[in-house]
């Protein structure tokens, strides 16, 4: 049977998974309603965390599929999956067009020598405008150095969630059959010259773990067929070399995993049985074999330390809470995800009273709260420092990471959108208007954009769209003074009162409703006018037997702005702890009482 590999790449929200879906459907391999995105993190975001495999029959040729995450946190996911396919599908939104993640994306497609087939998705929108997008998409094509023979890319238009492909705009259409006539003209076959070869080489780029099995890998043979119970070798990039022996192999059908006796080159399989296995590795039953290139992550921007929780709620709600328990989960998931680091044995100031933890340094904001997300949900507790930039030395002088932001927003908030990243050092490099929305490029230091994704929908009323990508480590762009607001800390422990927080509300923004449970030390709301503010949450009104006219005002209290994971991450100050369990999140000071706050100031 012929194999065609092929990944659907995209900026997130660009329609790959419901384009992925509707090809499953129709292929006949998976019912309405079943869909390529199934974790429940998935599925509450609509977006796509981890990269997967499903694999469709047309024509008797096999397509195996790869949906790659859109997000540039879990940019490492698509660089892995673009090294073991032959071709990608380009998902690009007929209104949108190119957002900095299809630059992301096209860029590691095009630097691998693969020959993209453009999808201009969504074209029933009613803004869309297909003819602009082809021409942006080509411009991008250039921008990125494509080679003549990448730039003659085929397109076809679709719409995703109809399950409609045509090849040009005024065709009729029905299904996706379109589609999958261009892919299997434009997408190189994976069976060829190599599948008559005696020995057996393969590459894991994605793993998987099994509560039976153990640790499993995704990868593709690249030569010769690869049997069940064979015994293997598996050599580092650096050419160092064990041996191991294949318990299990699965093929996709479908969504499905369906056990193998033997899978052959162009494929892409699960195998179970090597329990140290790693992304970029090589499988090869010959020992003398030349190991097959490495396979290059980018490395991470931002900082922060995983702590005990040590609050005055601390072991109230959650079942994992000590640093072994919390060492142990850390260890499991850099099993399987890739772009993470964990330093275990970080500095801590006992004098000070710190907490045990381990410094932990990932893609982004949403790649660490994805993790933080997921932790609480398994009942683990723990408290997390403000994230930090990520400094590099190079030649005597201080690097930082850059990042290029794409601000669509309708015209009559581009001035408060440039003025605020202007004061982050963000330099504006393009300024595009489109009838009454505007596109604005910028280029600064990450250390801009944290904390400020919340100020930006505040800013624009919810209406604007900010998406960014890392550029790279350039120099330190100086001080940044972004944080305009103070805290409002809670100076007792206790139950917060409707009254006592009706007066707090003039004086900034509360994160509580009534009725939370408060401990000293735990910062309960900001204050506009900028400095730290203790206050008594849990006061009730002196009652007297006097009536007055003013006695019976109605409490009218504002919604609080609650905190989650990724807007605690945002808010919080440097010499605060987010405190994260499987119930709460509460934001709180590192030192929670005022006398030991004026003792660590007065040191410092």
């Amino acid at each position: 049977m012929e194999i065609r590999n092929i990944a659907i790449i995209a900026h997130v929200d660009h329609g790959k998974t419901t384009l992925t879906d509707a090809l499953l459907r129709q292929t006949g391999v998976a019912k309405e309603g079943v869909s390529m995105d199934s974790n429940a993190l998935e599925l509450e975001r609509g977006i796509t965390i981890y990269s997967k495999n499903a694999s469709i029959p047309y024509k008797g040729t096999k397509i195996n599929i790869v949906d790659t995450p859109g997000h540039a946190d879990f940019g490492s996911e698509v660089e892995r999956v673009l090294r073991s396919i032959d071709s990608v599908l380009l998902v690009v939104d007929a209104q949108e067009g190119p957002m900095p993640q299809t630059r992301f994306v096209l860029k590691k497609s095009l630097e691998l020598g693969l020959k993209p087939i453009v999808v201009i998705n969504k074209i029933d929108k009613p803004a869309a405008d297909p003819a602009r997008t082809e021409e942006q998409v080509l411009e991008l094509f250039m921008e990125l150095g494509a080679t003549n023979e990448q730039s003659n890319f085929p397109v076809v238009y679709t719409i995703g969630r109809q399950g409609i492909a045509k090849l040009k705009l005024e065709d009729e259409s029905k299904d996706l059959t379109p589609l999958l006539e261009v892919i299997l003209a434009h997408v190189p076959s994976a069976s060829g010259e190599h599948g008559v070869s005696s020995r057996v080489l393969a590459q894991p780029f994605n793993l998987g773990y099994d509560n039976f099995l153990g640790r499993l890998a995704v990868a593709r043979i690249y030569e010769g067929t690869l049997k069940n119970g064979a015994n293997v070798f598996v050599k580092k990039p650096d050419g160092a070399t064990r041996t191991g022996k294949i318990t299990k192999i699965f093929t996709f059908s479908g969504l499905l995993k369906v056990d193998a006796d033997e899978a052959v080159a162009g494929d892409i399989v699960l195998i179970a049985g090597l329990p140290d296995i790693y992304i970029g590795e090589t499988i090869t039953t010959d020992e003398n074999a030349e190991p097959l290139p490495a396979i290059a992550i980018d490395e991470p921007t931002i900082m922060l330390n995983f702590l005990v929780n040590n609050s005055p709620f601390a072991g109230r709600e959650g079942k994992f809470v000590t640093s072994r328990q919390i060492r142990e989960r850390l260890e499991r998931e850099l099993e399987v995800n890739v772009g993470l680091r964990v330093d275990f044995a970080p500095e801590r100031d006992v004098s000070a009273g710190q907490p045990e933890g381990f410094k932990v340094s990932g893609r982004g904001e949403l790649h660490i709260a994805i993790l933080l997300e997921q932790m609480r949900r398994e009942g683990y507790e723990l408290q997390v420092s403000q994230p930090q930039v990520i400094f590099h030395e190079e030649n005597g002088s201080k690097q930082e990471p850059f990042e290029e932001t794409i601000v669509d927003t309708p015209n009559e908030y581009q001035g408060a959108v440039i003025e605020r990243l202007g004061t982050r050092k963000f330099v504006m490099k393009d300024l595009r208007v489109h009838e009454n929305q505007v596109r604005i490029t910028f280029e600064g230091p990450t250390r801009g954009l944290l904390g400020y994704r919340n100020q930006f929908v505040l800013d624009t009323k919810g209406e604007g769209i900010l998406s960014s990508r890392v550029i790279g480590f350039r120099p330190y762009a100086g001080e940044i003074k972004k944080r305009a607001v103070g805290s409002m800390i809670s100076m007792t422990t206790g139950k917060a009162l409707g009254y006592s927080l009706w007066n707090l509300q003039e004086r900034g923004i509360l994160y509580i409703n009534p009725a939370t449970e408060v401990y000293e030390g735990m910062v309960i709301g900001n204050t506009s006018k900028g400095e730290e503010m203790s206050v008594n949450p849990t006061k009730n009104k002196n009652l007297t037997n006097v009536r007055s006219s003013s006695s019976d005002e109605a409490i009218t209290l504002i919604p609080p702005y609650l905190l989650t994971i990724e807007r605690g991450l945002e808010v919080m100050a440097e010499d605060e702890y987010l405190e994260i369990t499987p119930q709460s999140v509460r934001l709180r000071k590192q030192f929670l009482s005022e006398i030991e706050r004026s003792r660590s100031r007065r040191k410092e």
